[in-house]
């Protein structure tokens, strides 16, 4: 009987829209905007959540980077970091013998240009670290080949490991291991492959990469490049770790009590401030979006319904002379205020869907099941909330006077 009553409702509802379907549609537009808004907005935080976890990786939570630079720091310009004291290959060393919270210790160089081999070039960013640096960054594996080793560090052996991107560019259907690449004016030998790990935050490739020795560096590119320290810590507690590498950084650097820090430690924790940050001000547009379209489709779809119920004032009287109850009323024009927002909802998530796999062509999206049934939660309940007046006042009216209605 509840079943046949619910099937009844709506195969009434689905007739009056039917009956009016341009005015239905218009009444749609402000929940389809509304829910676009919500899901394009959730799919595009659920993108770059995934993509910031996979981006960040390289940067684990026990690794600090030291240079001249100071990430995110607010109170100094970017030209008064760049005057500062350049790193040294000697803190390394120095740093190692006075802390007691280091596990591993790499120097980084690096540059950008050109490498090549048979007359074809790819673009790529070169390292010039040591052997521990694979201890720093535990994340990035050797597909096939090897890393060098320290004896072809202190020698400045010309050997390079490669990423799997210029591995592709350069050696189709190739194993580029054991063979020659060309750097600038020298030819390198091609010592391992590293695995492919795709995009940080879709602005750059990571698979664009070669490493070589950092004495090799040091002889083919002198000091050209930017140079900062990688360092492993071995302590639960990086702000501890933090504070005692500062103090011996300090100590090197012969900085008095009253003197500023020359030098900048970072930790992955400052991407995720500005990370969390961004995601903040993204949620918030959309969040203001959502609720005004769901605000103006919402009244759109009471007003609808008000006129629904002035058009069928005499069919209400029909009901209520047979035997229907104020109840089945309110359920009857509910239904209606339901179902339109409903598909409001489904076409929303449609075009959500689509847009969503267009834009992940160019940058990482994607659309979580969760997310588009709360979607559909949302649509039912604005269906609700704009039904409920216009129903209540349809359930209250006089049989006889929406009999005489014409």
């Amino acid at each position: 009987m509840i079943m046949s009553s619910i099937w009844q409702n709506i195969l009434i509802s689905l007739t009056s829209i039917s009956n009016n379907k341009f005015r239905a549609f218009l009444s749609v537009l402000g929940i389809v905007i509304g829910v676009l808004s919500v899901t394009l907005m959730g799919t595009m935080i659920s993108g770059l959540d995934q993509t910031f976890e996979k981006s960040m990786s390289s940067f684990r939570s026990d690794v600090l980077m030291i240079s001249r630079f100071q990430w995110f720091d607010g109170d100094k310009e970017w030209w008064q970091m760049r005057n500062r004291p350049r790193m040294k290959p000697e803190y390394v060393d120095n740093l190692r013998n006075r802390s007691t919270m280091i596990d591993a210790i790499a120097p980084v160089m690096e540059r950008s240009g050109e490498i090549s081999r048979n007359n074809v070039e790819t673009y790529a960013r070169f390292f010039g670290t040591t052997p521990e640096y694979l201890k720093t960054n535990e994340e990035q594996k050797i597909e096939s080949g090897r890393f060098f080793s320290n004896i072809e560090n202190e020698n400045g052996a010309r050997v390079v490991v490669i990423g799997n991107g210029i591995a592709t560019g350069l050696f189709e259907n190739e194993n580029p291991v054991n063979k020659y690449v060309k750097i600038g004016r020298n030819k390198y030998l091609v010592i391992g492959v590293i695995e492919k790990q795709g995009s940080f935050m879709g602005m750059w490739s990571l698979d664009n990469q070669a490493i070589i020795p950092f004495g090799t560096y040091q002889r083919n590119f002198a000091k050209r490049g930017w140079m900062n320290l990688r360092v492993k810590t071995n302590s639960e507690d990086i702000n501890l770790a933090k504070e005692e590498i500062t103090a011996q950084m300090r100590i090197i650097r012969k900085l008095k009590p009253l003197e500023e820090n020359n030098f900048g430690i970072n930790h992955s924790s400052g991407f995720e401030a500005q990370y969390n940050a961004i995601k903040f001000t993204i949620a918030g547009v959309g969040f203001f979006i959502t609720a005004l379209s769901l605000i103006v489709g919402g009244i759109g779809i009471m007003n609808i319904m008000f006129v629904s119920v002035k058009e069928r004032t005499r069919e209400i009287g029909i009901r209520k002379a047979l035997g229907a109850t104020p109840f089945n009323i309110m359920v009857q024009f509910l239904t209606e205020s339901i179902i339109i927002c409903l598909m409001g909802g489904v076409l929303a998530i449609s075009i959500s869907f689509i847009i969503s796999d267009i834009i992940n062509d160019f940058f990482p999206s994607t659309m979580p099941i969760k997310l588009a049934l709360f979607s559909i939660l949302i649509s039912v309940l604005i269906g609700v909330i704009s039904g409920f007046i216009p129903s209540s006042r349809a359930s209250k009216l006089d049989p006889i006077e929406a009999l005489r209605y014409e």
